[in-house]
């Protein structure tokens, strides 16, 4: 494990944290919305004919649909590949995202493309971050296609053009509406399945992914399913999304929400679909090269869950390298730290792609 310039002073820390509480609360358009099951947004969905006979209870339903969901994952995350993309002149691929939603922004993906000049075989799929904005992850891929790796940044769902009218955030991605959190999940993991496809189609061979906090879980959840992402970079890692959302500082909004209606552990069971540790066993059986990257001082990703993923890919023996950095989740994105970041991003995939 590599640890980058790690301090330890209780000042260090103690202006990290500051720092991290101003570049989070400097937002002020965050929106408590209210608690929901939202079942509706499950009608789409593989098995779901399977766990009609527990409607009568939303719990049970979304229960057996985890359950499903996790012990048949390649059938849960399965697609039908686009028959049309579009790279126009300005170089944003466009293709109809095969999960369809009443929202017809969402529908349209979008991936800004930075195509490398003297390599036509090795490509990876940038996911960035929960609320990211363009020219957000532009640099990291120009520098990976610097390098010889083309790369195509993706916008996620609900995110930049995808973002239905009448909201400032990507509140659909992430909130306290337990299914269409789901949802826009698996539509994650499947349009950046399907944007595989198209790099196949372009020639290109060695491939791919690297995934920024709610990109990290996206990108791990779509390389358990496909064998043709190689080389994986998990920029920010933890195990269940139902902790980040109750202990992370940027989501408190969420909890506000869900406190009191939900607890914990029935949001980590409705939630577990979603979640890596569910697919630790298919990404064990998948031969992939993994870096792993937290920071020491993250208010959004708990240390500590960092920490179960290092020891669960030690336990299952994975190839993989880790990367502590000195800083926190969003000052992760600052200077100087953001070079640290692009270093080790950019030199694992350099290596081994």
């Amino acid at each position: 494990m590599r640890r980058l310039l790690q301090p330890v002073s209780r000042r260090y820390r103690n202006w990290v944290t500051d720092w991290e509480n101003h570049l989070c609360f400097r937002s002020t358009d965050r929106v408590s919305r209210p608690f929901e099951f939202g079942l509706e947004w499950a009608n789409n969905w593989p098995m779901v004919d399977e766990c009609k006979a527990h409607l009568s209870s939303p719990e049970d339903f979304i229960l057996c649909m985890n359950d499903l969901a996790i012990t048949r994952a390649e059938e849960f995350f399965a697609y039908q590949k686009p028959s049309h993309f579009e790279l126009g002149s300005d170089n944003w691929l466009e293709f109809q995202s095969p999960v369809h939603t009443p929202f017809a922004e969402n529908n349209t993906v979008r991936g800004l493309w930075y195509p490398a000049k003297n390599n036509k075989r090795k490509a990876v799929v940038v996911l960035p971050h929960w609320n990211s904005k363009l020219p957000q992850h532009n640099a990291l891929s120009a520098g990976l296609a610097k390098l010889g790796i083309s790369a195509l940044r993706l916008s996620l769902p609900y995110h930049d053009a995808r973002t239905p009218a009448g909201l400032a955030r990507a509140d659909y991605a992430m909130s306290a509406n337990i299914c269409r959190t789901i949802d826009a999940t698996r539509q994650a993991v499947i349009d950046t399945r399907a944007c595989f496809d198209w790099l196949q189609e372009q020639g290109y061979e060695s491939l791919g992914i690297v995934g920024t906090s709610i990109g990290s879980c996206y990108a791990f959840l779509a390389s358990s399913v496909d064998e043709r992402i190689g080389v994986n970079v998990f920029n920010h890692c933890s195990t269940f999304v139902a902790d980040v959302v109750w202990e992370g500082l940027s989501t408190q909004h969420i909890r506000s929400s869900l406190e009191g209606v939900v607890s914990l552990d029935a949001l980590r069971k409705y939630w577990m679909c979603i979640s890596p540790p569910s697919y630790y066993d298919l990404y064990s059986a998948k031969k992939k090269r993994s870096k792993f990257i937290y920071t020491r001082y993250d208010t959004t990703f708990p240390v500590r869950l960092s920490e179960q993923v290092i020891a669960g890919a030690r336990a299952r023996k994975w190839d993989h390298t880790v990367s502590v950095l000195p800083c926190g989740h969003y000052t992760m994105g600052e200077s100087p730290f953001k070079y640290l970041t692009g270093y080790e991003i950019c030199s694992f995939v350099k290596r081994h792609l």
